[in-house]
């Protein structure tokens, strides 16, 4: 990579609010490579990069049978983070009406609190059970491979 490019890319880094890069119309940041992959929470996938199977297909090595698998493993988890988000809204929702009330509706806030405990609950043992899907789906070296792409934050889950 020329100097010139590099110094762009740092540019680029420091100020991702300026709009979209050359040559990447899906706006904000992108972090090269054939994988398409992003750092900390790149959009779309809830694994924290933007096309998490096609990145952990190419990554991994995964063969036809295991990204049948992970596509379905993964949609399954997708399905789980979008009802979370659905909660997390009326949680708020929830929270606002009990403030915006005269006198506070303590009993509002609560039942919204534990409503909140009981859905980060759903998606946390969803996690655990998409993890333990994979295990199962991944060879021995593909799955250390995988801890290890968890463990350095190239992939968060």
């Amino acid at each position: 990579m020329s100097c010139s490019r590099w110094a762009w890319l740092r540019a680029g880094r420091g100020f991702p609010q300026c709009g979209v890069w050359e040559g990447h119309g899906h706006g904000g940041r992108h972090w090269g490579g054939p994988e398409g992959d992003e750092p900390e929470g790149g959009g779309g996938g809830g694994f924290g990069i933007r096309r998490p199977l096609r990145f952990l297909a190419h990554r991994l090595g995964l063969d036809e049978t295991q990204v049948a698998a992970l596509a379905r493993i993964l949609d399954e988890l997708k399905i789980e983070r979008a009802q979370a988000d659905v909660d997390r809204r009326r949680t708020v929702s929830a929270w606002a009406d009990a403030l915006s009330g005269d006198p506070f509706d303590a009993a509002k806030a609560a039942e919204a609190a534990a409503q909140s405990v009981q859905s980060t609950q759903r998606l946390q043992n969803a996690v655990v059970q998409a993890l333990q899907q994979m295990h199962a789906l991944l060879k021995p070296e593909q799955r250390a491979l995988l801890a290890y792409l968890i463990r350095t934050g190239k992939l968060m889950v």
